[in-house]
């Protein structure tokens, strides 16, 4: 307990948290590959990630980078939120010059006119990310992110502004970009760089876009960052690539995604990654919160927003009964829907025929359904093929992380008409008349065409800030150079802060209780190997 940094006393007054084991964890993906994504995704990640350290000179080799958490370039120039997200003038924002009210101008959003609508969204998350803000209160006096200078790629909406702010609170200087070119609120951005935050982000990016935001936050003029905070590997793959020197200097990387996690575990495994990371993804509270409680609310937002759809007695495949697939499944059925399931890991495949789905190959039943959802982390899980099958009207969208489970480039062809709808819907139009219905041309519907609820953000970005927290203020051999997952204890404590919203009192062990289970009354109260 000598080693345990001075931060765990200042969160968790009651309790110790238990030091960090020096051994690096097993990926847990690869004891269970079936349930996010298998190593064939993988591999082919891999191999264009080798290609890809070129892709920052020219724009074309942006958009040849398709793993990338951005995916390709869009038709779409607008925002969903319903408010005027995008200027008149037709100017990309790199050619303005921006300044807030006080003359801050490292920044680069669509219109910093628009804080003040961004501003009331900020302020409405707050009031239901109750954890994040109360780690910002019981820590904020201690600062345990002084000196902490963090790159940050992740969605940015109003959740991750609260998440911004807190790190800030916390003593951290930010630097923040996108992950994703079309999951930016371009009023949250604005609402930031109003704060005085380096901010680089606009929806609609284009690829070479999305790039140039990452590097502005990376190469900074007297400014060292030492802390990552990525979504999808995107930051991390940017300054290895491009500035390996800086990318020594690096403290500790907190990656939140398959995709990221999967990447780190390919550096590691091949001696390119030279500072410790931590895995938040495979976490508790991210994994059974965030992928299982948030998609069974998002993928009902998304669907209604983008088609206006009636679920009752639809038709819909889910492919892939990870936890994703799970929320989705339970919430399309719970509104009338016949939901089939697509798997290859036989005990998911099990839990599907035990939760009441019937689990099919996509052939069988391809050419009836009405909805078809991807959320494997798998590529190529819907092709041409099967579209080509799919009956007029049919919706295709992807839950999983990456954007390439629907081979969408296959619907690039001279014989198909492609017809946007709305912004980010397409109809593809087949010769004799059919069409499909695309979300997102493939991406993250949810996060493309909806928001996500805030309370299950509030979740993720404690346990984001308290693998921050630990990395950061870690003694010098505590982590070597490889992946770890985040201490089960700071698991506990994440969920702990979240129970007063509920009025949830927990029960405690008598010291019988506790010594006849082998147990630390404060916690942990779960082996690492248990499974929830």
């Amino acid at each position: 307990m000598s080693e345990t940094t001075d931060i765990h006393t200042i969160l968790a007054p009651k309790t110790n948290l238990n030091a960090v084991s020096d051994s690096p964890v097993t990926d847990p993906a690869s004891a269970a590959k079936g349930l996010e994504e298998t190593n064939a995704f993988v591999g082919q990640r891999s191999k264009l990630d080798a290609k890809s350290s070129s892709a920052l000179k020219k724009s074309s080799r942006y958009r040849s980078r398709s793993l990338s958490a951005s995916s390709t370039d869009s038709y779409s120039t607008t925002s969903c939120s319903g408010t005027s997200s995008d200027d008149e003038d037709g100017l990309s924002p790199r050619e303005k010059v921006q300044k807030n009210s006080k003359g801050f101008s490292d920044f680069c959003v669509r219109n910093i006119a628009q804080h003040a609508f961004g501003r009331r969204e900020i302020d409405i998350a707050e009031q239901e990310m109750p954890g994040i803000m109360a780690l910002r209160k019981r820590a904020g006096d201690d600062k345990p992110l002084k000196n902490a200078r963090i790159i940050g790629c992740t969605h940015i909406n109003a959740q991750t502004a609260v998440l911004i702010e807190t790190l800030s609170a916390l003593g951290a200087s930010v630097r923040w970009a996108a992950c994703n070119i079309y999951s930016t609120l371009n009023e949250v951005a604005a609402a930031l760089a109003e704060a005085g935050f380096s901010i680089f982000a606009w929806r609609s990016e284009t690829e070479e876009d999305f790039w140039w935001c990452i590097d502005k936050c990376v190469n900074a003029e007297n400014w060292q960052p030492n802390m990552i905070l990525d979504d999808g590997g995107d930051a991390t793959h940017l300054m290895l690539k491009k500035y390996p020197a800086m990318f020594k200097m690096i403290k500790g990387i907190v990656e939140e995604s398959v995709t990221g996690v999967h990447r780190l575990y390919q550096l590691s495994k091949s001696g390119k990654l030279t500072v410790p990371a931590m895995n938040v993804n495979d976490s508790v509270t991210k994994t059974k919160f965030d992928n299982l409680y948030s998609c069974r609310e998002s993928i009902i937002d998304s669907l209604k927003r983008s088609t206006d759809i009636m679920f009752g007695g639809k038709q819909v495949v889910v492919c892939g009964y990870g936890e994703v697939g799970k929320g989705c499944s339970q919430a399309l059925r719970g509104l009338g829907c016949i939901v089939y399931i697509t798997e290859i890991d036989p005990i998911c495949a099990l839990q599907a025929s035990m939760d009441g789905y019937r689990v099919v190959r996509i052939n069988e039943v391809i050419r009836n359904v009405d909805i078809v959802i991807t959320a494997t982390g798998n590529k190529n899980v819907i092709t041409r093929e099967h579209m080509d099958k799919m009956k007029s009207g049919c919706i295709v969208c992807n839950m999983g992380h990456s954007n390439t489970e629907i081979d969408v480039n296959s619907l690039r062809t001279p014989d198909l008409t492609w017809e946007r709808v709305r912004s980010q819907v397409d109809h593809v139009i087949w010769p004799d008349g059919k069409r499909i219905i695309l979300l997102a041309e493939g991406r993250l519907v949810n996060l493309s065409y909806s928001t996500l609820p805030s309370f299950v953000v509030s979740i993720t970005s404690a346990t984001q800030a308290l693998a921050l927290i630990e990395l950061f203020n870690a003694p010098p051999n505590r982590y070597k150079s490889d992946v770890y997952l985040l201490p089960k204890k700071m698991d506990e404590y994440v969920a702990t802060l979240h129970l007063p919203t509920f009025d949830a009192h927990l029960t405690e062990l008598s010291d019988e209780q506790a010594k006849y289970m082998g147990l630390n009354k404060a916690g942990p109260f779960k082996p690492n190997y248990y499974r929830y």
